[in-house]
């Protein structure tokens, strides 16, 4: 299975996902994008198997994926103070792949309805979400 993970800004939580998916589920091929060298550098360094930076690379990953992760901003065009372009956004969002976005109530995008929690307990509820959808695929 290759799970894409976007992250955008310093790439604090792409890094905290991969760090918490390779702990859990070793087996998967994560492949991280940044939307600047940053954030792709510290995904890289928390254990991504693979790793681009920009437009083209979102573009290509929900192409290419089994599954993506990231914040809930990544499917949301002019998010992540302007990082995530329309063209990023459109990608995510038109992919046919099952996304595990993460609220967030950042640049004027507020999840209504959601409380707050901590980083450490959404990192949780992917990985409890995650080991759900690799049943199918002969996961842990």
């Amino acid at each position: 299975m290759n799970i894409l993970i976007i992250d955008a800004q310093g790439g604090g939580l792409g890094r905290q996902l991969v760090t918490s998916v390779k702990k859990e589920f070793p087996q998967v091929e994560i492949t991280a994008v940044g939307t600047n060298s940053l954030a792709t550098s510290n995904m890289l360094k928390a254990g991504a198997d693979h790793a681009a930076t920009g437009e083209n690379a979102v573009i290509v990953g929900c192409r290419n994926a089994d599954m993506i992760i990231g914040p809930v901003g990544v499917a949301i065009a002019d998010s992540m103070y302007g990082e995530i372009t329309p063209a990023m956004a459109a990608a995510v969002g038109q992919s046919n792949v099952k996304k595990l976005l993460i609220p967030s109530n950042h640049c004027n995008n507020i999840i209504v309805g959601v409380k707050s929690v901590t980083v450490g307990d959404m990192l949780d509820a992917v990985v409890e979400r995650l080991r759900d959808e690799l049943k199918g695929y002969g996961g842990r």
